[in-house]
C-alpha cells in the first residue's frame, strides 16, 4: 500500500507519488532484470524535488519482513543495503519516496565481481554534439578492445555506456581496466575529455567518470526516474538514437516510457545473454598503450 499517494514529488509536472509507484509497478517487468539482486542506496525525496534530499544506503529499521537486506562492512561497522527482487520491492522503496534507486554493478552474492562495466559520460556544458562525439569514439574504442557495448541516457546531462561481464574479474581489475580505458580515450581526445574529479579543473570537457565498478559506487538503475523535472529516466536506447541526435539525456520520461516500452520492449533484454571476459581486452588495451 501507498501512504499519501496525492504528494506532489515533482511540483512543476504534477507528479505525485501514486503517480511515481505506478510507473515503478508498470516498468517493473523489463526493469527488474537489470536490478534484482544488487545493493541499492535509495535517493529520498520526502518534499518533493523542490526540497533538498538525501541518500539513504542502510536499512535497518521500519522495514518489512520479507524485504532483503545484504550486510556489507563499512569502516567502524556495516551497511545494510535494500535489495529488490519483485514489483513489490520496488513499491517499497517507492513508498519511501525514493525517485532514485542507484545500484552497484555487481549482485548477491558475488559482490566483489561485478557483471557489468559502466561508464559515465558527464558534461560541463550543455554541448549535445560534443558529447555524441565523446559516446560514439568511446564506443568505438571498446569496440577495438572486443567489447560490445549498451547504452542508456543518465537522466541527467550526460549517458551511461555499459559493457556486460562475465563476472570473473575481480572489482579492482574492473576499475582498473576502467580507467586505463578512460586514459586512453583523455590521451586521444585532451580537448574534448578528463579524467579530472574537480569540477573546477574540468574546463568545458566532458568528465569520464570510470568510478562507478568498485563496491561500494553506484550509478543510478536501468529505468531509474530522476529528480528533475520533468521526471526523466535512465533509460536504454540505442546507438541509432544517439548518434542521430533523437534521444537525449532527458528525453525519456516517467509519461513517456510505457509507450516505448510498448512499442520497443527492453533495448537491453540481451544484455546479459552477451557477456564479455575482461582478459582479452586488457591484452588489447595493453597493446593500444605500448604503439600509441
Amino acid at each position: 500500500m501507498i501512504t499519501h499517494p496525492e504528494k506532489v514529488l515533482f511540483p512543476d509536472d504534477g507528479i505525485t507519488k501514486g503517480e511515481l509507484a505506478a510507473y515503478y509497478e508498470s516498468i517493473a517487468p523489463v526493469m527488474l532484470p537489470h536490478l534484482v539482486g544488487r545493493p541499492i542506496t535509495m535517493e529520498r525525496y520526502h518534499r518533493g524535488i523542490a526540497e533538498k534530499g538525501f541518500f539513504q544506503k542502510s536499512v535497518t529499521k521500519g522495514f518489512p519482513e520479507w524485504l532483503e537486506r545484504v550486510e556489507v562492512p563499512k569502516k567502524g561497522g556495516t551497511v545494510h543495503h535494500p535489495v529488490v527482487r519483485d514489483a513489490r520491492g520496488l513499491l517499497w522503496l517507492a513508498n519511501q519516496n525514493c525517485i532514485t534507486p542507484h545500484v552497484w554493478a555487481s549482485r548477491v552474492p558475488r559482490l566483489h565481481h561485478p557483471d557489468v562495466c559502466i561508464f559515465d559520460l558527464d558534461p560541463s556544458i550543455d554541448d549535445p554534439g560534443q558529447l555524441r562525439d565523446a559516446a560514439l569514439a568511446l564506443r568505438d574504442l571498446l569496440s577495438e578492445l572486443g567489447l560490445r557495448t549498451w547504452v542508456k541516457t543518465s537522466g541527467s546531462k550526460g549517458f551511461h555506456i555499459a559493457v556486460p561481464l562475465d563476472g570473473r574479474a575481480e572489482a579492482g581489475k574492473v576499475s582498473g581496466f576502467a580507467h586505463a580505458v578512460g586514459q586512453v580515450m583523455v590521451g586521444r581526445y585532451p580537448d574534448l575529455l578528463t579524467l579530472e574529479f574537480s569540477k573546477a579543473d574540468r574546463g568545458d570537457r566532458i568528465y569520464v567518470d570510470t568510478g562507478r565498478n568498485h563496491p561500494p559506487a553506484t550509478f543510478a538503475a536501468v529505468y531509474a526516474v530522476r529528480a528533475r523535472p520533468g521526471a526523466p529516466v535512465s533509460a536504454p536506447c540505442t546507438w541509432e538514437e544517439l548518434e542521430s541526435g533523437a534521444v537525449g539525456p532527458r528525453t525519456l520520461t516517467l509519461r513517456s516510457m510505457a509507450a516505448r516500452v510498448s512499442e520497443s520492449g527492453d533495448i537491453w533484454a540481451d544484455l546479459q545473454r552477451s557477456p564479455s571476459s575482461l582478459t582479452a581486452a586488457i591484452d588489447r588495451l595493453k597493446g593500444l598503450v605500448a604503439s600509441s
